[in-house]
């Protein structure tokens, strides 16, 4: 018997100096962030590709910088640009789109948070292709999510949310109720966003021993001296 798909898609921004990881910079350069942020997208690649019941992808923006995507991932590998005019609308297109091709479930989950472990990864897999769940969330430490799962369209999940406040996984998880979705939180993880996160990083503070090392990145960070 077949087993059961999820589709994993990693959402970014194609990694040009200046457009990706501002809050970074200081202390890092605008290149070198840009820099950061290719190998936080390769080494999540990676780790995707770890997941027996996942099928990986990237979701990337903006769509004119197909060209340089996919001079920067493994051939092969699917890449679906982002459409809508804000990040709810992104990814509510995105994940509709995927189940509406007959997967078990659909996650879109960040590269910002490069120890993630794939343990958590797994899980949310679980949940979607065992119908243990109709939502999975997994908790930024910032308010946010670095991963949210469907097993069905759910649109107002999405609108008019209120993204980059520490109000976004509080409201996700008061819609879903509302909604009458099953909804399981994945423990929480911390993503790099500003010179704390990175401090953090680089001290190997991940928070768990269970925690993914991502190989470019950690070299990235050995080698820079920042």
């Amino acid at each position: 018997m077949r087993r059961a798909r999820v589709a994993l898609a990693v959402i970014a921004k194609v990694p040009v100096p200046g457009a990706v990881k501002t809050r970074l910079c200081p202390p890092l350069t605008p290149t070198d962030a840009a820099a950061l942020a290719r190998c936080f997208l390769l080494d999540r690649v990676e780790q995707l590709g770890l997941i027996e019941t996942g099928e990986r992808l990237v979701a990337f923006a903006p769509p004119e910088r197909e060209a340089e995507a996919r001079a920067l991932l493994p051939p092969g590998l699917r890449l679906v640009p982002q459409a809508g005019a804000d990040l709810g609308a992104r990814l509510d297109r995105l994940l509709t789109d995927l189940l509406a091709e007959g997967y078990a479930g659909a996650i879109a989950v960040d590269a910002d948070s490069p120890t993630l472990p794939t343990a958590f990864l797994r899980e949310a897999c679980g949940h979607l292709c065992d119908a243990r769940a109709d939502v999975v969330v997994g908790p930024c430490e910032d308010g946010g999510y670095y991963l949210i799962g469907l097993r069905r369209p759910a649109p107002a999940l999405f609108v008019d949310m209120p993204w980059s406040t520490p109000a976004v996984l509080d409201e996700t998880v008061r819609r879903a109720r509302r909604l009458g979705l099953r909804l399981v939180r994945l423990a929480p993880w911390f993503d790099v966003d500003r010179a704390e996160d990175l401090a953090r990083l680089r001290a190997g503070r991940a928070g768990s021993p269970e925690g993914f090392r991502p190989p470019r990145t950690l070299a990235f960070l050995a080698g820079s001296g920042r």
